[in-house]
């Protein structure tokens, strides 16, 4: 392949000389289409909505001077993704994550903790093959809302998603194990949220089809604004999709809100329930293998998703059950099951419906490695990434 052709010595110099701030948009004073107040918005099925603890975010608004937003973005369909802009100063596209404000204790710092995270991500070992597949933060700046209180804004490259079919389930697995061992080893993070809405992928530079995808999305909300509707005096607008991208870069493993240090001692829940490990089940069969349902509650408790975790694996060993504070809530001194519920009649090879053959067993043996009782039995990332399964016919090397 031929090296890219030199820019021209003039182009090279103004490349390094400061740009004018972009002009901002001048949206059409064409009102949006009012949705019915019965219909509920995405926005308004958050827990915090209801308090006014929400940023009344207005399309074609400027923040902190610089920051025109968009529309409510969406990468799945009803699922928001924060909020595209653009920025003046820098002449591209961003997204925003703006935090509710919240009067509960230590959630104040929600969006600091975040940021620290992403600062750790960045200073870390750029030669490390995840380094890429972790996503950084350009900056962190604050928005006074109108009842008093402060609203952090967390800016990010936009990103995309996209449907993983077999050819590329392989390589995603891949990259997003790349990047947990980037945040255990170099980092010393645990990502404890890893889930499909996580797992998202790069945009191109911001040319060809990335910039025609993105200056498309602002020209559809000019042209046709987002449906919305006042709730309380603040502006509710229903999501837009990106449209596809049909060549896009590295896969990431996004949103660090709910990292943790790894190498301190918790004993805390530090996952959502239905999402404990193993969360690659997700990707593979396209539903949870847990899914934790106690009919005598009608939903979730931890007792039936332990049930169902002892039928996978069989009950723990002796010296683990030792060590748990809450171990006699569900096990006998002899580690007999007394939870009150049935172990439910289901095995981890007939819990595979998706792949069959020599592929299945590949694969079984490969989550084998993840389910593990004792921690210090699970396989690594960087071990996984060694595995026949994810490695396969072709020889792919992990690096």
């Amino acid at each position: 392949m031929s090296p890219p052709a030199e820019k021209p010595v003039l182009q090279q110099i103004r490349d390094l000389l400061p740009r004018a701030a972009s002009p901002s948009l001048v949206f059409p004073p064409a009102k949006f289409a009012v949705v019915d107040g019965s219909v509920l918005l995405e926005e308004e099925r958050f827990e915090l909505f209801g308090h006014g603890f929400f940023y009344p975010i207005k399309i074609g608004d400027v923040y902190d001077g610089r920051f025109q937003v968009l529309g409510n973005l969406a990468l799945e369909p009803r699922r928001p993704s924060g909020w595209l802009a653009t920025s003046s100063t820098e002449h591209t596209y961003v997204a925003l994550k703006i935090f509710a404000r919240d009067t509960r204790a230590g959630d104040d710092k929600m969006a600091e903790n975040e940021f620290a995270m992403y600062e750790i991500v960045r200073k870390g070992k750029r030669s490390h093959p995840g380094y890429h597949h972790v996503p950084k933060a350009l900056e962190l700046f604050k928005l006074e809302g109108p009842g008093g209180g402060i609203h952090w804004c967390l800016v990010q490259k936009p990103m995309a998603s996209r449907l993983l079919g077999e050819s590329l389930l392989k390589g995603v697995i891949r990259h997003v194990l790349l990047a947990l061992d980037y945040l255990h080893t170099e980092c010393k993070l645990v990502h404890t949220d890893i889930k499909l809405d996580n797992i998202l992928f790069k945009l191109p530079k911001q040319e060809g089809t990335a910039t025609r995808v993105l200056d498309e999305f602002a020209q559809n909300e000019m042209k046709s604004p987002s449906p919305g509707k006042i709730v309380n005096g603040m502006p509710v607008y229903r999501t837009r999709l990106l449209g596809a991208v049909r060549d896009t870069g590295r896969t990431v493993l996004s949103d660090l809100g709910a990292a943790v240090p790894g190498d301190v001692k918790r004993t805390e829940q530090a996952q959502p329930d239905i999402y404990r490990a193993p969360e690659i089940w997700d990707m593979v069969e396209g539903r949870h293998l847990f899914k934790g349902h106690d009919p005598e509650r009608n939903g979730y408790s931890t007792h039936a998703h332990l049930a169902e975790v002892v039928a996978l694996l069989g009950p723990p060993p002796l010296d683990l059950l030792k060590k748990g504070r809450r171990s006699r809530d569900f096990f006998t001194a002899d580690g007999q099951w007394q939870a009150g519920i049935e172990i439910p009649d289901m095995t981890l090879e007939n819990s595979i419906k998706e792949i069959g053959g020599e592929k299945k067993a590949s694969l079984l043996a490969f989550v084998k490695g993840m389910l593990q009782w004792r921690p210090e039995d699970r396989k690594t990332a960087a071990q996984l990434l060694e595995g026949p399964w994810l490695i396969g016919e072709y020889g792919i090397a992990r690096r």
